[in-house]
């Protein structure tokens, strides 16, 4: 059953109502008695909740081995891992111009 969208055209009030298709529009206000129109909806979006719903929900461990060969033995940015940064520690223009020590 869809919900539909109310306002009140003589309060301004706006409210939503779960009903059948087949069931007719309501035409008095809750709030004042007043004249009601049934507005156009965008609809409610679709939600995909739990596991199950992605492509790499089901992935094959070979698949998974293979995929972590292809990134150099490191894991989806995703993961939570971090890269190895050696010259961290290191300031670029000190060690890339030759000639200064």
């Amino acid at each position: 059953m869809p919900t539909y969208e109310y306002r009140c055209q003589d309060c301004g009030y706006e409210f939503e109502e779960f009903q059948p298709i087949s069931d007719p529009p309501i035409l008095v206000c809750p709030s004042c008695n007043g004249r009601t129109k049934r507005l156009i909806s965008g609809g409610a979006g679709l939600l995909f909740k739990g596991s199950g719903f992605y492509i790499t929900d089901h992935r094959t461990s070979s698949y998974k081995a293979d995929a972590a060969k292809d990134n150099g033995g490191i894991s989806s940015p995703s993961s939570g891992s971090k890269t190895d940064k050696s010259n961290s520690g290191t300031s670029k223009t000190a060690a890339s111009k030759p000639g200064r020590s």
